[in-house]
């Protein structure tokens, strides 16, 4: 008996959307299930080399937070590649002007850094409140829960 293992042909019709809602959830707790979801850790045939992922909205962005002191003391950084081009952006500042890309620096920071993760990266859709443009994939909404600690409970609602 051989064990199966997935092709690349077809993939891309059995992708599923799912709508994640950021309001009041901590970044880095959603972001790291986000991840999950777009690298396809989730999918039993799972393949490590494969974008076996699925698509991902975010929405209410603007309504997530931040544990601890993060929200004062983090800091985006950046560099121009000319002398004195060290750019600096605090967390709070970017949540004011873009607050969708706090979330996307979050999840694509925690995706490989390589074509595959350049490929995961393109799934995820992040918007700053809760109307998006992807009504017709139907997506599921997909509740991202904190139990106790450190432990997350995932339920997806039809």
């Amino acid at each position: 008996m051989s064990t199966y293992f997935p092709s690349g042909k077809g993939l891309a019709e059995k992708r599923r959307w799912h709508v994640v809602d950021a309001a009041g959830q901590p970044v880095g707790r959603i972001a790291t299930e986000i991840a999950r979801i777009l690298a396809g850790k989730n999918n039993p045939q799972y393949t490590p080399f494969m974008d076996m992922g699925d698509h991902v909205i975010v929405i209410n962005a603007r309504h997530s937070t931040f544990k601890g002191s993060r929200m004062t003391q983090k800091v985006y950084r950046r560099h121009t590649l000319y002398p004195g081009g060290l750019r600096e952006v605090g967390v709070k500042d970017q949540f004011l002007k873009h607050p969708e890309r706090v979330i996307e620096q979050a999840v694509l920071g925690m995706l490989p850094k390589t074509k595959l993760g350049r490929a995961m990266g393109k799934k995820l859709k992040v918007y700053a409140d809760d109307k998006h443009p992807h009504a017709a994939q139907l997506p599921q909404l997909l509740n991202i829960k904190e139990l106790s600690g450190d432990k997350l409970l995932m339920d997806t609602q039809v």
